[in-house]
């Protein structure tokens, strides 16, 4: 039973996935379309978020080691220091037009981004073992908040100074520096050292090799990967097709809410049908938002796709955390959890830095096919452990 305690930590948890997710939401529609429209550098227009995807890469190991060693608050604190500094990077290479200062602002930021994607692991420590998927669904649906701030954000913002996103910039630091105070506000549980009734690590070989991490890392990156790539190439996508650029602003917010709307009852479902049912619904669900965006090239054939894109997602994605926490033990989280993401934002990092190269030379609909690949991997793997006869730790 959910106690006032877990459910206070788990808002305050909630609250700082809003604003990260707001602050992702603004760098994935500002970058691309100031880039390409200020700087005209449409060829690479992604190349900062494909960046910032590689700063998670290379960030999730040193920062899930800093947590394992100084806890949970002081590692998502160093988070919010590196987010401000990303979004004042990225600011200054905009008003400068320097290209590559922007490019350095997204690899800065990817250590942010790292630590956010980090608050779905740190749910699941301030819950019993039994509430664990819906501890990850509330932390989640925090960005529900982030599918209204940011896209608004964005608007409010995007002309208020000049060149045109730099007010975007600004407000990106102020949330980080939001974060940062909250966090002070949260109990995570106190730094402790192994015992033995938790056994000896295993080698992360070892954990690695097991059945049910294989397919939770392979979910999770098909689809992040898919949903990074259609997410970065629709706003050039909704502007090369004749649309205004404030469609894109609302169309990634149909986006961010349907990743995250569902997370207030994804948790639930897990619970009730299984966790793999969950993971092969939202791949379902994945491919009808694909067919949606090779159907048309209307507004509504991008704000159904991208919206029907995050929904799938979500079930796909909150699956496979769930089921990547069952496959080590608390002394082996740090790298557990810093593989998985590595794995994951590699995927992405590829799929974000594709996205806006493929959708220039080869147009939308290529696109959409290829992401019919990705979704495809993921339901191979989860039907394959689903009939291996695997006993899951989780329904």
């Amino acid at each position: 039973m959910m106690t006032r305690p877990m459910a206070r930590n788990l808002l305050l948890l909630a609250t700082c996935q809003a604003l990260g997710q707001a602050v992702n939401t603004m760098m994935f529609t500002s970058t691309v379309l100031s880039i390409s429209t200020i700087l005209h550098i449409a060829d690479w227009a992604t190349l900062p978020l494909t960046l910032q995807h590689l700063g998670v890469m290379l960030s999730v190991f040193p920062a899930a080691m800093l947590m394992q060693r100084m806890g949970r608050r002081f590692g998502f604190r160093i988070g919010s220091i590196f987010g401000m500094a990303g979004a004042a990077t990225c600011g200054l290479g905009l008003y400068f037009g320097q290209f590559l200062v922007m490019c350095a602002g997204g690899l800065i930021l990817g250590y942010a981004v790292a630590n956010l994607q980090m608050y779905r692991f740190a749910a699941v420590e301030l819950v019993d073992a039994t509430l664990r998927p819906k501890a990850i669904a509330w932390v989640t649906a925090g960005g529900v908040v982030a599918a209204i701030l940011g896209p608004t954000l964005a608007r409010w913002t995007h002309d208020q100074m000049q060149p045109l996103y730099i007010a975007t910039y600004a407000a990106m630091f102020g949330l980080h520096l939001t974060i940062f105070a909250v966090m002070s506000f949260i109990r995570f549980p106190p730094v402790a050292a192994p015992t033995k009734a938790e056994g000896t690590p295993r080698p992360l070989r070892e954990i690695a090799t097991q059945p049910t991490f294989l397919v939770a890392v392979t979910v999770g990156m098909m689809s992040f990967g898919t949903m990074s790539f259609l997410m970065s190439a629709s706003p050039l996508a909704i502007v090369a097709c004749g649309l205004p650029q404030t469609e894109a602003h609302w169309v990634i917010l149909l986006h961010v809410l349907g990743m995250f709307a569902p997370a207030f009852f994804t948790g639930s479902l897990i619970t009730r049908f299984g966790v793999l049912n969950i993971m092969l619904v939202g791949a379902a669900v994945l491919a009808a938002g694909v067919a949606a965006g090779v159907e048309g090239l209307s507004e509504w054939n991008f704000r159904i796709a991208l919206m029907l894109n995050g929904v799938g997602w979500n079930f796909m994605f909150v699956g496979a955390t769930t089921l990547v926490t069952t496959t080590y033990r608390p002394v082996e989280r740090g790298k557990a959890q810093a593989l998985n993401d590595f794995l994951v934002f590699g995927t992405t990092a590829t799929c974000s830095l594709l996205a806006g190269l493929l959708q220039n030379r080869l147009g939308w609909l290529p696109l959409n096919l290829l992401s019919f690949v990705l979704i495809g991997c993921a339901t191979l793997a989860v039907l394959w452990l689903r009939f291996s006869g695997r006993r899951l730790a989780i329904a």
